[in-house]
């Protein structure tokens, strides 16, 4: 894992990316850099995270796999968007007020798939600087998925249409 109390590097451009707004259940977040490990997807956390990096329950659910992911911090939506805009990376937004079925999205190499805060999701002014609105369907009188299934399920898809592009 990237050192903790460094924000806002350069993560490489064509990998797909993870980022977690804000996120505020450690045991999620953890999970999903777990996955980003296991999957070679780089990750990035927008702060305020509502707990430190260095939680017992974020290193318990990254397990020693935190090691092995690129995280990349950003002070605030603002610093992110600055990094993004620069890096000319296009952001898609998983929300359950999605327009596209995440299954019918084209991703593409350098893709940032953006999760919020498990609480309350993203503000109008992050859904307003996406580049994409995706969601995964779910039955009808159900709310949603937990956050780190969601991102599971999003990042394989897009991963297994990336590597279909590359052979």
């Amino acid at each position: 894992m990237t050192d903790p109390d460094r924000l806002s590097s350069a993560l490489p451009q064509g990998r797909l990316t993870l980022a977690l707004y804000q996120p505020d259940i450690p045991q999620n977040a953890g999970t999903m850099m777990r996955a980003c490990a296991c999957l070679g997807v780089d990750a990035a956390i927008i702060e305020p995270a509502g707990f430190p990096v260095s939680d017992r329950h974020f290193r318990r659910s990254g397990m020693d796999y935190l090691d092995h992911v690129p995280i990349d911090r950003h002070a605030s939506f603002a610093a992110f968007e600055g990094w993004r805009s620069k890096a000319g990376r296009r952001l898609v937004l998983l929300t359950t007020k999605g327009a596209v079925d995440y299954l019918d999205f084209v991703f593409q190499p350098g893709d940032v798939i953006l999760v919020g805060r498990e609480s309350a999701g993203v503000p109008d002014q992050v859904h307003e600087a996406a580049d994409a609105r995706i969601v995964i369907p779910v039955r009808p009188g159900l709310r949603s998925l937990n956050v780190a299934v969601a991102a599971a399920m999003v990042m394989g898809e897009a991963l297994r249409q990336l590597g279909k592009e590359e052979k």
